[in-house]
């Protein structure tokens, strides 16, 4: 496939699986909220009736990204430390969890992944509840959960993970509301098939553009929007080519901005919340040292803004932002010579041990 210019699929060429999916994604949710509906209910009932001491996340890939969005989701609208488990822990030490009374996340496309699955056991043998948000409702994960989130993302063909990904973040707000009863971010996340449709429209050809030529790149975002930080840069390395590292805007500091100089190209995630101000100054930092600088914000202008359509809630901003992405990704790909479809060296579905 030859590099190609702009921010679509070019009319020489049929359309990625990769575009094609993620276009789809507004409309997965939908279905999915519709099709969710008494199984997050009656999760939320339980959760409220006997609080979890504690919430345990278990994934790998774009999987683990979510759980780190649902991390964030979960500490600051339920104030339950959340935590993410090691499978290797389960699967190659054979170490036996302290999880009794505990909600255990079990996140995964396939769920055929060996590790997850013996984690997922491990962790109800050990007295915890364990959910299965997964998109392969027969899959063999979802056997192993006492209760079935079914992501409802479809058929996805593209190695690269696109819809079911944004599926998960929707699935991980769909349950936070009802478990809190928020009746705002219930709302919000009614909203959010007319959100992602309008972040799908949303041109963001300068990030496809500014980056054709790069080689590595830093991605950030803190709070809400750093687990689409991480799955950004994972998508920069596996479909585009490019050494991409995510960092936290704090924990950038910590060293990692050593790097940031003149024409380091530095993409920001940033949301409407407590984290913004820090985000922002940071940015402009940055650019004060001459890096090239993209902001993907509800609100800006000026060089290197990415616009974002405005969300009811603060949460289901970083899903616009990563759906928007994914379309410039795409772009990328193909303008610097990559088929997104199908990434080197790399499967669909990765059965670790």
């Amino acid at each position: 496939m030859n590099p190609q210019p702009g921010n679509t699929t070019p009319a020489s060429l049929p359309p990625t699986r990769m575009f094609t999916e993620a276009a789809e994604a507004a409309d997965a949710i939908a279905h999915m909220l519709s099709r969710n509906a008494a199984v997050i209910d009656r999760l939320a009932v339980r959760l409220r009736a006997a609080p979890p001491p504690f919430v345990v996340t278990c994934a790998r890939g774009s999987s683990d990204h979510a759980a780190t969005f649902a991390k964030y989701v979960i500490e600051t609208q339920l104030g339950v430390v959340t935590a993410s488990a090691s499978p290797s822990v389960a699967s190659l030490y054979a170490t036996t969890p302290r999880l009794v009374g505990a909600l255990y996340l079990a996140i995964s496309q396939s769920g055929r992944s060996p590790d997850l699955l013996r984690s997922a056991r491990a962790a109800r043998d050990a007295g915890a509840c364990v959910v299965a948000m997964v998109n392969a409702e027969d899959s063999p994960l979802a056997a192993a959960a006492e209760i079935v989130i079914p992501l409802h993302a479809g058929i996805e063909s593209s190695v690269a993970a696109t819809k079911s990904y944004v599926c998960a973040l929707a699935a991980i707000l769909h349950l936070a509301a009802h478990w809190k009863r928020d009746t705002t971010l219930e709302h919000a996340v009614n909203t959010l098939p007319e959100l992602l449709h309008a972040a799908w429209r949303v041109d963001w050809s300068a990030l496809s553009e500014g980056l054709a030529e790069a080689r590595n790149l830093f991605v950030l975002g803190r709070g809400l929007g750093f687990g689409v930080a991480l799955e950004a840069a994972l998508k920069l390395k596996e479909t585009c080519g490019i050494h991409a590292e995510a960092f936290s805007t704090a924990e950038v500091r910590h060293g990692p901005m050593a790097l940031v100089g003149p024409g380091f190209p530095v993409l920001v995630f940033a949301q409407q919340d407590e984290s913004l101000a820090s985000t922002l100054e940071l940015a402009a930092e940055f650019r004060g040292r001459g890096a090239h600088v993209w902001i993907a914000a509800p609100e800006g202008d000026g060089q290197g803004h990415l616009a974002v359509p405005a969300a009811v809630h603060s949460a289901c901003t970083p899903i616009a932002e990563i759906v928007s992405f994914y379309r410039a990704a795409n772009a990328l790909a193909l303008r610097r010579g990559y088929n997104p479809d199908v990434p080197p060296h790399l499967q669909k579905v990765t059965e670790t041990l």
